[in-house]
């Protein structure tokens, strides 16, 4: 008897397949499936046992960049008073705001219009417009490509920073130092392949989920370098233990891990644990050196700014950040504290104090590379994880005035590893508010990084539990042409 008898002539699925999958109507539908090449190529075990290392591979197809220094400035840097002049902002100042606005936070929302607090000129040959609060950047304006259409479109900023390190906008996915690592390996064994060089002032935003390795195997996880020396712990070993007796202790503590590793294959963690210390033993030399700044000569050091003590942790960090990249480093992160470009009040007192510690720093990072032939082959990004609204938040006087968030239309910029120098690509609205020409989001700033490193976002997968991933997620992402070189 059937169990399951039809009725009024309805057929389910799972009827269909319970009284055909052992008969002769399964049997025949396979046959025919074969034949006209629709039957799905059987699973293929993977036989050799997968190895996943830091050695250098080569990229898929000819590439531009080699290392990049991602300069991360959470907490959202307004554009309207950075890089993106808006005139029509001037006209309607203290207005109400002609159109929808959404809002973070509600309850100290205005829709008075606030127009840019600086003046913006036309800076270098190119004649990029940006404030009078990045002056040492005008001078290397020529060498950089702003982004005026920056979109995320989650206005929150834990989901947008997710967004833009790591391609989701949730957590537990790999950061782009990782993907970047996965796919090239370093060229430097003595120093970890990704570096963050954190504040001083503490940890930032969403703290290691900035340099997680997320699924990929933990070895190509961030390193955090400490913001002040020593900046990394327990280099040196004890004087019983220097020259001979520690050569003799590390081999016989790397056999003894080559035999546990053999006794436990497919353990990704375990080689990674092994992976560090042997990384830590051979940092003991090279990174003390890599980190040692005082080896610059004096105008290098005036030129990032070290002798003023308001520049000198930025200047400090994105000196190691070059002499790093130079020895090989693949990626260096320089974060800030916190989400301290988040300025929903006192803009007119902080953003000044943030863009004096930074300018000069960063603008010379742009200078050194590209005085030592490293720009070309080094990718500088400079940015936040969105922007600003053009309306008055925390309407409380001169003093208090702020911005909310915009995840919509924001900028960020861009400077050699192949990119194009002294150009303004993309558009806001009138209102600095909306991308509305030229939109990049997120995974298409990730497809052009991979593409600059000579990677295709669509073939640098890896496989976990039956699927596919990657760093644009299976979402529709373009490499930006218009902005390379």
């Amino acid at each position: 008897m059937n169990p399951h008898p039809r009725t009024n002539g309805f057929c389910s699925r799972r009827h269909f397949l319970q009284a055909n999958s052992f008969g002769l109507g399964g049997t025949a539908l396979a046959w025919m499936l074969q034949r006209q090449g629709l039957l799905a190529e059987p699973a293929r075990p993977e036989l050799e046992r997968k190895s996943y290392d830091l050695t250098p591979k080569p990229p898929m197809r000819p590439a531009k960049a080699r290392a990049m220094i991602s300069i991360l400035m959470i907490g959202g840097p307004s554009q309207i008073d950075l890089f993106d002049p808006k005139p029509k902002l001037k006209e309607y100042e203290g207005r109400k705001f002609p159109g929808e606005l959404k809002y973070d936070n509600a309850g100290q929302a205005s829709a008075k219009v606030l127009p840019a607090l600086w003046d913006f000129k036309p800076r270098g040959q190119s004649g990029t417009e940006m404030s009078d609060l990045l002056p040492h950047l005008a001078n290397v304006a020529d060498d950089i490509c702003v982004i005026r259409s920056m979109h995320t479109g989650v206005n929150n900023h834990g989901q947008s920073l997710y967004a833009l390190t790591g391609g989701r906008i949730s957590a537990g996915a790999p950061t782009l130092g990782s993907w970047l690592n996965y796919g090239l390996g370093c060229e430097s064994q003595d120093l970890p392949a990704f570096v963050t060089l954190t504040h001083p002032s503490g940890a930032p935003l969403l703290a290691d989920h900035n340099w997680s390795s997320g699924w990929l195997p933990s070895v190509y996880q961030g390193s955090v370098i400490r913001a002040r020396e020593p900046r990394l712990l327990n280099l040196d070993a004890p004087d019983h233990l220097r020259g001979e007796a520690q050569a003799r202790q590390l081999d016989l503590l790397r056999s003894m891990n080559q035999e546990h590793r053999q006794l436990h294959p497919d353990e990704l963690d375990l080689e990674a644990r092994i992976a560090s210390f042997e990384l830590a033993a051979r940092m003991q030399l090279a990174a003390k050196e890599a980190m040692d700044v005082s080896r610059e000569s004096e105008a290098t050091r005036k030129l990032y700014g070290l002798d003023n003590e308001v520049t000198r942790d930025y200047a400090t960090r994105c000196l190691i950040a070059r002499r790093l990249v130079e020895r090989g480093v693949r990626f260096v992160q320089v974060i800030n504290n916190g989400q301290s470009w988040d300025h929903h009040s006192g803009i007119q007192k902080a953003l000044p104090d943030l863009c004096g510690r930074t300018d000069q720093p960063v603008a010379a990072l742009i200078q050194d590379l590209k005085s030592l032939g490293l720009l070309d082959s080094t990718l500088v990004h400079w940015g936040g994880e969105m922007g600003r609204l053009p309306v008055i938040q925390n309407d409380l006087g001169k003093e208090r005035v702020g911005r909310d968030h915009n995840t919509y239309g924001f900028t960020m910029w861009l400077a050699g590893g192949g990119i194009r120098g002294g150009l303004a690509y993309g558009e806001t609205d009138e209102w600095s508010h909306h991308a509305v020409k030229d939109i990049v989001t997120h995974h298409d700033y990730h497809a052009t990084v991979l593409h600059l490193f000579g990677l295709d976002h669509k073939q640098l997968i890896y496989r976990r539990a039956g699927r596919e991933l990657s760093l644009t997620d299976g979402k529709q992402a373009r490499v930006v042409d218009q902005i390379l070189a």
